[in-house]
């Protein structure tokens, strides 16, 4: 008889308390922390689990890589611009998009808006609610001036009835909010557990591959912010966003983590209006504060997020401490990079802040790692310090290394030119590397250390 069509046991260890299954036994339950609630369960896995996954089809031959050929992967537009460039130019067909946000950031106003959106362009689209009633998302398309759209709506929770009813429907795009009220009703555990999750989004990921409908899932982020669930989630789909920024704030990020389709760290910018999100046009303005006189402790910068030159504000606060050891907070920076920094100020700049205070923060709720934003973050302390205010038209773009040099950085040219277009006159960059050449209107510092930097600084009192 052939091994296939037998029916096996896997053994696993299910806990009484909160449902979750885990491959061995031990004291204490990782999911809710309970002890000795632990009990051995044997879960049948049939051939038509296999067959279903695909384990028991044809199988594949093996062809030479120059004899595959590449099929027409056009991509469906959702008419927004900002989602189309963080999706890397669209939704490809038979993708599966994980989408993660704090609640109440706008993940499901997005989609629903989109969706709205791509219906009345043509396209077939199932929105299936699984936290939230029709009555409910009917009263939020009304806030939202959707509510006249021919999208399809389905509320359910059970992954068989939502696969069942995608494949009479045929969808072109199946939006399931939120992957965590998913479930499969032959499995142990409570919609959101891990081995719900796991399954469900197998089972997803298989549909969308054979269909060739468009997946979009919307999970929940936890308190350090991460999707709810196991990691394995992101390895699975093919796209994984995330929304950024405060809940309470008027501009939304949406940033790339991982796309098999286009580029990572892409990021859009989104303006939360009476009528959901709309694309920000512009999105250095929405970072740079216009109108006001310089102050010190503020520097411009330009970082690179995919594709995209974005300017932003970096500012910095220094004050005399009440306490025996001073406080070193950042907000959008790395901490273990504001503490080098720091160091080499000291070292290099001979500004002396050890006894001080130091806070340090990216104006309009951004999180910037690229370490170019180092030459900008240490005149903005420095300027602070020594009370000397670098003009609104002023950018700073450099590296620091630990001897104090200022190193050079990635694409200077697509930096400055996007710093021209809104009008900086002056920029300080470093003198190592490819020198850009001079813009008309704009001046350009070129500093070889951070002593040399913090003189020219210091020249402008």
């Amino acid at each position: 008889m052939c091994m296939a069509t037998k029916t096996k046991k896997d053994i696993e260890f299910l806990c009484t308390e909160c449902g979750n299954t885990t491959p061995k036994w031990v004291g204490k339950c990782p999911f809710c922390g309970a002890w000795n609630t632990l009990k051995e369960h044997a879960v049948p896995v049939a051939d038509v689990v296999a067959t279903k996954r695909g384990l028991g089809g044809p199988v594949h031959k093996v062809v030479p890589l120059k004899d595959v050929a590449t099929e027409d992967t056009r991509r469906l537009s959702t008419a927004n611009t900002e989602f189309d460039r963080v999706l890397g130019g669209g939704l490809a067909p038979g993708s599966l998009v994980l989408i993660g946000g704090d609640p109440g950031i706008g993940k499901s106003t997005l989609v629903l808006t989109t969706l709205a959106t791509m219906t009345a362009a043509g396209v077939k689209a199932l929105y299936v609610s699984g936290e939230e009633s029709a009555c409910q998302v009917k009263l939020r398309s009304e806030r939202l001036n959707v509510s006249g759209s021919d999208m399809l709506l389905l509320c359910e929770t059970s992954l068989e009835k939502i696969i069942q009813q995608a494949e009479e429907i045929k969808p072109q795009v199946l939006v399931i909010d939120s992957i965590q009220t998913v479930y499969k009703g032959d499995l142990p555990g409570t919609p959101g557990s891990a081995t719900q999750l796991r399954e469900c989004t197998l089972d997803l990921m298989v549909y969308a591959k054979n269909s060739g409908c468009i997946t979009i899932l919307i999970g929940h982020v936890t308190k350090d912010g991460q999707i709810a669930g196991p990691r394995i989630l992101e390895h699975m789909v093919d796209t994984v966003v995330y929304f950024e920024g405060d809940r309470n704030h008027q501009y939304r990020l949406l940033r790339t983590i991982k796309n098999r389709f286009g580029a990572t760290d892409e990021i859009g910018v989104f303006e939360m209006t009476s009528h959901g999100l709309e694309s920000v046009p512009n999105p250095s303005k929405v970072f740079l504060q216009e109108g006001v006189p310089p102050t010190p402790g503020s520097v411009v910068c330009c970082t690179l997020e995919g594709s995209r030159a974005l300017l932003f504000e970096t500012q910095a606060l220094v004050s005399q401490t009440n306490f025996a050891v001073p406080q070193r907070v950042a907000a959008g920076i790395d901490p273990k990079r504001l503490t080098i920094i720091l160091a080499l100020l000291e070292k290099f700049g001979n500004v002396t802040i050890g006894p001080a205070d130091v806070f340090a923060s990216i104006a309009g709720g951004m999180k910037v790692t690229d370490a170019s934003s180092d030459l900008a973050l240490a005149l903005a302390i420095a300027s602070n310090h020594l009370g000397i205010p670098l003009g609104r038209q002023t950018i700073a773009i450099g590296e620091l290394g630990l001897s104090g040099e200022v190193r050079s950085v990635a694409l200077l040219d697509q930096r400055l030119k996007e710093a021209h277009r809104l009008g900086m006159v002056e920029a300080v960059v470093p003198a190592t590397g490819k020198l850009p050449e001079n813009f008309d209107g704009m001046h350009i510092v070129r500093v070889h250390s951070l002593s040399e930097a913090v003189s020219w600084l210091m020249d402008k009192k």
